[in-house]
């Protein structure tokens, strides 16, 4: 293998590894997000039920300001683009499930071109060891004659 070839080759391992960093970082960012979906769930249905339910309202910076939620009322759940929609208790865990799905089949897809960057890199850093093996023989064949 030349030396160009290697030096290809070497860019190629780079960019998978950083490939290989995003897909990680998307991961974890994404089973976060699954987390904070199924916490969602356990609170709409925590809320649910005959008397109203005292609870803390994040201000910012630490600060909460104490309330009492309604059970009777409507949940405002954001859809995206910066739209929220008021639903029924039921319906916005129907709501948080089917995103949950959503989430599970992201990270399902993240953790399949995970382990495809994974096994090129595998590949990668085989033909590397094959490369310096092939180097290091070389010249001692050219000493030999």
């Amino acid at each position: 293998m030349s030396q160009e070839q290697a030096q290809q080759l070497l860019y190629e391992m780079q960019m998978l590894e950083g490939h290989l960093t995003e897909l990680q970082r998307r991961e974890s960012s994404l089973v976060s997000v699954l987390r904070e979906a199924s916490a969602a769930i356990e609170s709409i249905k925590s809320i649910k039920g005959e008397k109203p339910v005292s609870s803390l309202v994040p201000l910012g910076l630490g600060a909460f300001a104490k309330t009492e939620i309604s059970t009777k009322e409507k949940l405002v759940v954001n859809i995206g683009a910066g739209i929220a929609v008021e639903k029924e208790h039921d319906s916005a865990i129907n709501y948080v499930e089917s995103r949950i799905k959503e989430i599970e089949v992201a990270i399902q897809d993240t953790a399949a071109r995970k382990q495809e960057a994974t096994e090129r890199m595998a590949q990668g850093q085989e033909m590397m060891t094959q490369m310096n093996q092939a180097a290091a023989k070389e010249p001692a064949a050219k000493g030999n004659v």
